[in-house]
């Protein structure tokens, strides 16, 4: 497999399931834990949905990842936030913190998820055999990116709402106050290289794994990624 070239659609046509579905599957989480915990406002705005036409944005579903993946070689982008009304939470502190981490544990799921398609795909062989052990590598990998850069404490990721349900009240607000500027800095780590450096360590940890989960070594999923990914 190592000998192949993907062309451009080909690629697009691997990466466009699995990041759909990261994304919305993602959003859909948080959405659906806050449905247990008392509010029901995802559901009433009908976001409690598997459908990707509920939670694309086009910027950041479409055009972002796009243009990064042709670009950088990193899959980064968002969809439309899931609303939720916190005061409507049993417990509001306790129940942020859950709500939050939602998100990323669908991630994990997912990464599983996407490691049994490679195995199955391993299993069918062919044409088909091989588009799933593609589609399952893209999978965890946008999977793992998600996962990993959503427990990074910066407003507004995910682990900053745990981080901001463990503070105390006064504590709690002024970290709180960092979100409007947490894209910004986001940005910033990105173009100079330190969220690389942060991340790029776990995220080969859990890559590892979910690899291994899917029957793979190393060095075969390095190849896979190097078929999906631009070259460097």
């Amino acid at each position: 497999m190592s000998e192949f070239e993907l062309s451009t659609l080909q690629k697009i046509a691997v990466w466009l399931l699995p990041v759909l579905f990261a994304i919305t599957v993602h959003e859909t989480a948080h959405g659906w834990m806050a449905l247990k915990l008392g509010d029901r406002t995802a559901q009433m705005l009908g976001r409690l949905s598997l459908n990707p036409i509920r939670h694309i944005d086009p910027v950041g579903t479409l055009l972002v990842p796009a243009l990064m993946l042709a670009f950088t070689g990193i899959v980064f982008g968002w969809a439309k936030p899931v609303p939720i009304t916190w005061q409507n939470l049993h417990q509001p502190r306790r129940d942020t913190a859950l709500v939050a981490i939602a998100g990323p544990a669908s991630n994990l799921l997912m990464g599983l998820f996407w490691a049994l398609v490679i195995t199955a795909g391993a299993l069918l062989g062919g044409m088909p055999g091989v588009y799933l052990i593609l589609a399952g590598t893209a999978g965890i990998f946008i999977n793992t990116i998600l996962l990993v850069l959503n427990l990074l404490p910066l407003p507004p990721l995910d682990g900053s709402r745990v981080v901001g349900a463990l503070l105390p009240g006064k504590l709690a607000w002024h970290y709180s106050r960092i979100e409007p500027y947490g894209f910004i800095i986001l940005a910033l780590l990105l173009v100079t290289g330190l969220l690389g450096e942060i991340l790029w360590p776990l995220i080969g940890q859990v890559l590892a794994l979910l690899g291994g989960i899917a029957g793979l070594a190393g060095n075969e999923l390095s190849a896979l990624l190097s078929l999906l990914l631009p070259r460097q």
